[in-house]
């Protein structure tokens, strides 16, 4: 008995299991619930978004706001973003006031689904939602019924996401594809759409707004209910302040911004240039480019005011790129991409059009390559025929004597044909192809001298592309239009004539600065060409600064003629308001090549001075030399037989006449002329025509002289004549235009304007229309002429024809073009 009261360790026994047994209950139950979860997990695996949501193909600026978006199939608008793209305002409102707990919980909060719970028994209808942000991204992307087997589903789901995500992947899947109202998926979205800005920029207010849009994307659209959507963001404030997440005075003063009713999806910042790029798009992102949006929205603003006073039907195109990266910083293919009656939707950047003369720059720099010409080279413009091409500077002016830096800056025709006739179409053609600069020809026809004049086809990009040479020591590039394109670049100059046109180009004093002075910024300091195409269709305008290179087209893109508006007139003023809105950089200008050189020359020979008082040197000028080189002036091309320049002749010493060296003259002397081009001549001072002039043959010499078809008399206008109206009449008197000799078609110059043309042996009337000093010149293209001064006045007794004194220093004046 007494054993039966011995107490036993029962506690030892019996207690032990008594405690374990739940413990084990509880991690059996686990392991259970766990099996269960990967089971399902297995067989019910999770549909991302990217299996069946696409974003909308964007592209992008280069700080990452959109330039213009395309839907997805179903029309939806969605913008790829990351956290870190994102206001932190946002993040704070979003989690603060849907998810308190997001970093801490596993996917679903039970006090706030407990909470949700009672306040429905209590209200009888839910009044909280209990969801956490990763049930929401679960029932984004696993829509259910609102009942219990859904919402048991969605907590699935839930747990699915953090299993197999982190938290920030969740948070993205949230920012990406959460429904902000209508077609707008995502915050980035959302706020272009309502707020006209990128996530990353808003305001508190703004971040209130969006954090709440999402529980009731219909009810509280702002640009529909926008009351509404105040006062839901103001219940998203409250909560703020009551977390102390943000201070109540700041509360309070974005509780004063007013929700504006606005949406718009679309950016359209550069809309053809993203039409263009829309098929480059990427699964994993948008399609990046170099974008400026603010200089893109300025350049489109001035193109489009100056645009809208224009006639109809006129369209403008303009890019800005960036001469160290070839990045296109600024594209704008048309005035209005929604105005269809200027052809808005015509990308007039890869448009293929006549580029006028916006080609001489190379040409020039190539002949200065092959030692053909310097900087001052002695040209002449004046009337000539190429092989049966006869062409006309854009003014119908002609001015005699010119330099080359001056014919390039005035964009005279005359001179660049020749130029071009002597280094070879075809030569030309290859050194620009190889430069990445392909003109294309018409039909059946191939590179020949209207090539230079426009007759040819290229795009704005193609130019722009080659222009950049003359800021990269001569090296062109393909222009950049994403970040994924690697820089290509060919030599179109040498680094010594890129830096030689550019100086001559950049000397071209500014029209619209006072007194056509340079810019003292040297950041505003452009070189600069124009171009106007045959008929007034295409009037262009590139130029280049240290650090970008800018082109404009200005026409219609039909191709119908704009009279009036040309490249000087039309695309330039463009052109200056552009560079001078670009961003300033303040530096040294580039290092000018050793290549590069300055020296005193002489015209007419084009040579080196031999001292001060050189008998050969008429005028000194100061030339750009490349490679040390001073070519001599080019071979006179009036000259039917070639004859050396400078010209040793013999003369008589009592005459001063020409002998030959079969001439009974004894004694003869010997003289040397440097000769001026034959065409030039009309332009010369009588001192200059006197000196250039070789002495008519002796007669000494027993051979004839006599006048010939060289020679060209007008007729029927004595000089120094002065013409006045018959009587009393106020009408100018009408002038007849006749001369006597001369080779072919003749043209007739009135103070260096081309009033007409006419063959040998037929008469013109020309009425004056306004009184003063003329000089009248007729030329054939063999390089003949004559001239005579006249004067003509109004009012007199009739038939009254009385001589006056001419000013001796009247002489024609100088025109430039104005293409």
């Amino acid at each position: 008995m007494s054993s039966q009261h011995n107490p036993r360790p029962v506690k030892f026994r019996f207690s032990s299991p008594g405690i374990l047994c739940p413990i084990a209950f509880i991690i059996s139950l686990c392991l259970y619930a766990i099996t269960i979860f990967l089971s399902l997990d297995a067989g019910l695996p999770l549909s991302l978004p990217e299996a069946r949501k696409s974003f909308a193909v964007t592209v992008v600026a280069d700080d990452g706001s959109p330039l213009r978006s395309f839907p997805d199939a179903g029309g939806v608008w969605r913008y790829p973003v990351t956290p870190d793209q994102v206001s932190p305002l946002y993040i704070d409102a979003l989690l603060n006031y849907e998810d308190h707990h997001f970093w801490r919980h596993p996917g679903i909060n039970p006090l706030s689904m407990i909470r949700a719970f009672i306040q429905f028994l209590q209200a009888g209808r839910p009044l909280s939602g209990g969801s956490t942000i990763t049930m929401q991204v679960a029932r984004i992307l696993h829509p259910h019924p609102r009942n219990i087997p859904g919402k048991l589903m969605q907590m699935f789901r839930a747990l699915q996401l953090e299993h197999h995500f982190s938290k920030t992947e969740i948070l993205t899947f949230y920012l990406n594809y959460a429904p902000f109202g209508g077609p707008v998926e995502g915050v980035q979205a959302a706020s272009f759409a309502y707020l006209g800005k990128p996530a990353k920029e808003l305001s508190h207010a703004e971040a209130a707004l969006l954090a709440v849009l999402p529980q009731a994307p219909t009810r509280f659209r702002p640009d529909r209910h926008p009351r509404r959507a105040t006062r839901a963001r103001n219940k998203v404030l409250d909560r703020m302040a009551k977390f102390d997440i943000w201070d109540r005075k700041t509360v309070a003063d974005a509780k004063i911004e007013t929700v504006m009713p606005r949406f718009d999806p679309r950016p359209m910042m550069a809309p053809l240039l993203a039409r263009r790029l829309k098929n480059r798009a990427r699964p994993d992102g948008p399609v990046r480019t170099f974008i400026d949006p603010f200089l893109q929205i300025t350049v489109a603003d001035l193109i489009r005011g100056f645009t809208a006073s224009t006639p109809d039907h006129t369209s403008a195109a303009a890019l800005v790129v960036e001469n160290s990266t070839l990045a296109v910083r600024a594209y704008v293919g048309s005035a209005d991409f929604l105005d269809n009656s200027r052809f808005g939707h015509v990308d007039m950047v890869q448009a293929l059009r006549s580029p006028g003369s916006t080609l001489k720059p190379f040409l020039y720099g190539i002949a200065m390559e092959e030692g053909l010409i310097h900087s001052e080279s002695l040209m002449v413009d004046a009337p000539f025929s190429f092989s049966g091409y006869r062409p006309d500077n854009f003014t119908r002016h002609f001015t005699g004597p010119v330099g080359a830096a001056e014919a390039l800056q005035r964009s005279l025709n005359l001179p660049a044909v020749d130029l071009l006739d002597r280094v070879g179409p075809k030569y030309f053609d290859t050194r620009l192809r190889q430069g990445g600069l392909k003109l294309r020809y018409p039909t059946h026809q191939g590179p020949n001298l209207t090539m230079i004049l426009g007759g040819v086809g290229a795009s704005l990009e193609e130019l722009v592309s080659a222009y950049t040479a003359l800021a990269r020591n001569g090296l062109a590039g393909k222009l950049r239009l994403t970040k994924d394109q690697p820089i290509r670049e060919r030599y179109m100059l040498s680094p010594g004539a890129a830096c030689i046109i550019r100086q001559i180009l950049q000397e071209n004093r500014r029209p619209d600065l006072p007194a056509g002075r340079l810019s003292l910024d040297r950041s505003r300091q452009v070189a600069w060409k124009t171009g106007t195409s045959y008929g007034f269709r295409d009037a262009w305008t590139i130029g280049v600064t240290d650090r970008y290179t800018v082109g404009i087209w200005v026409g219609r893109p039909d191709g119908a003629p704009s009279p009036g508006q040309y490249g000087r007139a039309t695309a330039a003023p463009l052109l200056f308001h552009i560079v001078d809105s670009l961003p300033r950089q303040y530096g040294p200008s580039p290092p000018v090549p050793d290549s590069v050189d300055r020296a005193e020359i002489c015209w007419p020979l084009g040579t080196r001075p031999t001292g001060n008082d050189d008998p050969l040197c008429h005028k000194r000028r100061r030339a750009w030399t490349l490679n040390h080189v001073i070519p001599p002036t080019l071979p006179d091309r009036a000259d039917r037989h070639w004859q050396p320049n400078p010209l040793t002749v013999w003369v008589n010493p009592e005459t001063g006449l020409r002998v030959e060296p079969d001439c009974p003259v004894p004694d003869p002397h010997k003289k040397i002329i440097a000769r001026w081009p034959r065409a030039a001549e009309p332009w010369l001072s009588p001192r200059l025509r006197r000196k250039s002039r070789i002495p008519r043959l002796d007669p000494v010499c027993g051979r004839p002289v006599s006048d010939s078809a060289d020679t060209i008399r007008i007729m029927g206008v004595a000089p120094d004549t002065v013409f006045r109206p018959p009587g009393a009449s106020t009408r100018l008197p009408t002038l007849t235009l006749e001369a006597q000799g001369g080779r072919g078609e003749l043209y007739w110059l009135l103070n260096g304007d081309l009033i007409a043309r006419s063959p040998v042996g037929s008469t013109r009337l020309y009425p004056f229309t306004r009184t003063g000093h003329y000089h009248l010149t007729v030329m054939d293209l063999a390089g003949n002429y004559d001239s005579v001064e006249f004067v003509v006045i109004g009012g007199g007794r009739p038939g009254e024809r009385m001589t006056l004194p001419i000013p001796v220093n009247l002489r024609p004046p100088k025109f430039g073009l104005r293409a």
